[in-house]
């Protein structure tokens, strides 16, 4: 059985897929227009593209070591024969092992830069969210019992606390 490759845009999919929340004319929970707070997309989304966005970079350093090895193994095959590290015309190694090496080590240098830019575009995903829900106004909840309050006052800075009966 062959195992599914996660790509950034099926990551993304799949991210997406798991957070659609349903339309505000299906959602019971408030009356229709008057809504507070944010939906579970915004307020579950920023974690899980929070989380996806440390998932992809780790995934992208995996992938960078991954190419560093393999450098690794043709810069010592290199140095210990230098015959090994022939290039032809067309700049490809002679050498079909080294050829191979180098070719893997692209491979993978690739697809570390395809999770970075995954990795960061879901951090600014989730930054974007995060400050979409702390901009929005939310209605103060009735069931507050008491509250701080600081007052500017002329050369003073006034703080008490307010108790509501």
């Amino acid at each position: 059985m062959t195992p599914i490759r996660a790509t950034p845009g099926l990551m993304l999919a799949a991210i997406l897929w798991m957070t659609a929340a349903p339309a505000r004319a299906q959602d019971t929970s408030t009356a229709m227009g008057t809504g507070t707070g944010s939906g579970p997309l915004v307020k579950y989304g920023k974690w899980v593209l929070a989380a996806g966005a440390l998932s992809m970079n780790f995934l992208a350093a995996k992938a960078h070591q991954n190419a560093d090895d393999n450098f690794d193994a043709l810069e010592a095959r290199c140095f210990d024969d230098h015959s090994l590290c022939a290039v032809d015309g067309s700049g490809s190694y002679v050498d079909a092992e080294s050829e191979r090496l180098y070719q893997e080590s692209l491979r993978y240098d690739s697809q570390a830069r395809a999770w970075l830019f995954g990795g960061e575009t879901a951090l600014l995903a989730s930054a974007a969210l995060f400050v979409w829900e702390l901009t929005r106004h939310t209605d103060k909840p009735d069931n507050i019992p008491f509250e701080p309050e600081v007052r500017s006052l002329y050369r003073a800075t006034g703080v008490g606390v307010r108790v509501g009966f």
